[in-house]
């Protein structure tokens, strides 16, 4: 809970400065660019996080994604922040609540949408009208795959979720057995 209250204030910082610069989508996307790069090669997570290397390759390794992403002194500045502070490990949080913070400027809203199958694009399209109704944003989908709900549609966007599974159907239909309210 901590490391998040501390990484949503390291978001705000950058976001505050990307903001002035008219960098705001650039920053985005060299932060998801470096996430996917952690991903990709655990390896060098590890070298970031590992409290037994020195702070010296840690810089080194820091150095390395700045040129490798062509990186403007203010993004490299902050990364070599995360590591004098040790909050690197922090880096995934930050880039996320960085997004945020981005989308709700732009009027965007994110939503994670779960089907057993994947969805059709004229279901999808159909889908994100009736979200960015019901929530008055231009919305993003993501889309995900669960076969655990059987059928049907769950969709997070935000702390709501919305969950037309046949799986919830199901399970509304056995607690109601359960509590003798059918027959």
């Amino acid at each position: 809970m901590i490391s998040t209250i501390v990484a949503k204030r390291y978001a705000k910082a950058l976001y505050t400065v990307a903001k002035e610069e008219g960098r705001q989508e650039a920053y985005a996307k060299i932060l998801e660019s470096v996430i996917q790069l952690l991903k990709e090669s655990p390896e060098i997570e590890e070298a970031l996080l590992s409290p037994m290397l020195p702070p010296d390759v840690k810089h080194k390794v820091v150095e390395e994604l700045i040129k490798a992403y062509a990186m403007d002194e203010i993004m490299a500045n902050f990364l070599k922040l995360l590591v004098e502070r040790r909050r690197i490990g922090y880096l995934r949080i930050i880039a996320e609540a960085f997004r945020s913070l981005w989308e709700e400027e732009m009027g965007l809203v994110r939503a994670i949408v779960c089907t057993a199958i994947p969805m059709p694009e004229d279901l999808k399209q159909k889908l994100e009208e009736v979200l960015k109704e019901l929530t008055g944003k231009k919305v993003v989908l993501e889309l995900r795959q669960d076969p655990d709900i059987i059928g049907g549609v769950v969709a997070h966007i935000g702390d709501m979720v919305l969950d037309g599974s046949i799986r919830s159907q199901l399970q509304g239909f056995k607690e109601s057995i359960g509590r003798g309210e059918l027959g």
